[in-house]
């Protein structure tokens, strides 16, 4: 049975898979925040700012430990979603290097371009206005949202089709190809959550962030499942 995209039915099951694995989630969270937190502590401590190789080092193991939280995140949450009435293993739910280099590739070929995309623009409007600069600026940025909508699901397509870096771009490129005003109008949801969160109870990161995450994983799973004939329960593997 084929069944269109919603956002309304994308927020209810994201809530739904949040409520069913809470403890799970939550527990994973906290360990993440805690091994984050270590070694920023020893990296702040630490002083290396004289030793260059010391600090690409530091930087290093912050982004692989960064990047193997956030997809095991993905990770977890896919697994769940996909073994609710199936015993699971604990190897089932953990990333696998070749995860961690693909995203960590997409996300030095993003920074690398958005980089060279600034000093483009500084060297080429030397000899403009304020104002036509502010332009540039505003469309530079209108560019920067339209790409982390085309490609904000290459870390789902990592975790759920073992895709490498480039075949993911063009997956997540492909899958949001006709949808874009969905995912601006979910985009905005998402910060209005974010920020009512802040507002309401304070910075509570360690329900917010997963919780965002979930949400990005079921409009991924949903916008699959839009493209083919099949019933598009997120509890059924697929």
């Amino acid at each position: 049975m084929y069944h269109p995209f919603s956002i309304a039915e994308t927020f209810k099951t994201a809530w739904d898979v949040t409520k069913k694995n809470f403890l799970s989630i939550i527990i994973y969270a906290a360990i993440v925040t805690v091994v984050l937190g270590t070694v920023q502590f020893f990296s702040a401590v630490v002083d290396i700012r004289n030793d260059a190789f010391a600090e690409f080092l530091v930087f290093l193991i912050l982004m692989i430990i960064q990047t193997y939280a956030t997809l095991g995140l993905y990770k977890l949450v896919f697994t769940l979603m996909d073994n609710e009435y199936y015993e699971v293993d604990f190897a089932q739910m953990l990333p696998t290097m070749k995860m961690v280099w693909s995203f960590i590739a997409i996300c030095l070929l993003l920074a690398f371009a958005i980089v060279t995309l600034n000093i483009g623009i500084e060297k080429g409007l030397e000899n403009y206005s304020d104002s036509v600069i502010q332009n540039v600026k505003v469309l530079e940025v209108m560019l920067i949202l339209y790409a982390a909508l085309r490609y904000m699901f290459c870390a789902c397509f990592i975790v759920d089709d073992n895709s490498g870096p480039i075949e993911s771009l063009r997956q997540s490129r492909i899958l949001t190809k006709h949808h874009l005003l969905h995912l601006l109008a979910l985009l905005g949801i998402m910060v209005l959550v974010i920020a009512a969160g802040f507002f309401v109870v304070g910075k509570i990161v360690l329900v917010l962030f997963p919780f965002v995450n979930v949400i990005l994983i079921v409009t991924y799973r949903k916008l699959v499942f839009s493209r083919i004939d099949v019933d598009d329960d997120v509890a059924e593997t697929h």
